[in-house]
């Protein structure tokens, strides 16, 4: 997925956004001057999302959840995605406000219904992808409370969508495991393996790392021991202190253990040396 760094992008780019709609609360213009800086890694425009309301929640100043609540309404009135995109974010955890998945569904169904055209780039397309990707989860769960029954078939489509028109790393992830799921789309590692790669090549750890193992393994697909390796080295420093290191990290360990010195040795000198196109340290 497209990354940018939130410290900038999101105090601008959003808080612009209320002043291009015509938006002037007391709340958009309390908050507009007190944003704390940011981490200066690269995030997806939905942790910046999110990332911006933790901060402005604690933010020194006293923007309370209330005023923050009220100006994200007054943008999501005049149609903004990212403020859409924030509350959505909000209702589904509980971060600010009450837990409303319901709530959550329909900020999320806004904006994939009235920019499903969006041109697919820019921080704009990532939270209309996210907002596909998001519906799309709702539809495979189900939503009784707001009369929305599990749907896997249209949640395929919606999560396709993300996956296909935009680009979305997450997405396209998310379709390569459908692939290897008799269940979803079939059973079929060369259909997964091309969409992994497309989200690997976007720096989605996840992706490099199951791309990594069916290389290494030869899982359904032409084996490939040091690429294989290669993209389970980029993962693994990708994912390190995340919530996925644990599992990537096993994979890891597992492949190291089976390979041959020669391939761990060209397998870590090609991840030293292309893993920072994908998103490596």
């Amino acid at each position: 997925m497209r990354t940018f760094r939130a410290g900038a992008l999101v105090s601008v780019a959003f808080w612009a956004a209320l002043a291009i709609a015509g938006v002037a609360t007391p709340a958009a213009a309390q908050v507009s001057g007190v944003l704390p800086s940011m981490p200066a890694a690269p995030e997806t425009a939905a942790d910046a999302a999110l990332a911006m309301a933790n901060q402005l929640d604690g933010a020194g100043g006293g923007i309370s959840s209330a005023d923050l609540v009220a100006a994200l309404e007054d943008a999501a009135l005049a149609g903004q995605p990212m403020a859409l995109f924030q509350l959505g974010l909000m209702y589904e955890s509980g971060e600010g406000v009450d837990k409303d998945p319901v709530k959550a569904f329909g900020y999320f169904s806004q904006i994939a219904d009235e920019h499903a055209d969006t041109a697919p780039k820019g921080v704009e397309a990532d939270i209309v992808a996210q907002s596909f990707l998001k519906v799309g989860e709702y539809y495979r769960q189900g939503l009784p409370e707001a009369g929305i029954p599990k749907n896997e078939a249209y949640s395929n489509k919606l999560i396709m969508h993300a996956a296909s028109y935009f680009g979305d790393a997450d997405a396209q992830y998310k379709v390569g495991e459908l692939y290897l799921d008799d269940a979803e789309l079939g059973d079929n590692p060369l259909q997964s393996a091309r969409w992994l790669n497309l989200a690997a090549r976007k720096g989605h750890a996840g992706a490099q790392a199951k791309l990594g193992s069916m290389l290494f393994n030869g899982e359904g697909i032409e084996a490939d021991p040091i690429e294989g390796l290669m993209w389970l080295t980029v993962a693994s420093r990708r994912a390190a202190g995340t919530a996925d290191d644990g599992w990537i990290h096993d994979l890891l360990t597992n492949a190291m253990s089976i390979a041959t010195p020669d391939q761990r040795k060209k397998a870590v000198e090609l991840a030293d040396s292309l893993g920072t196109r994908f998103g490596g340290l």
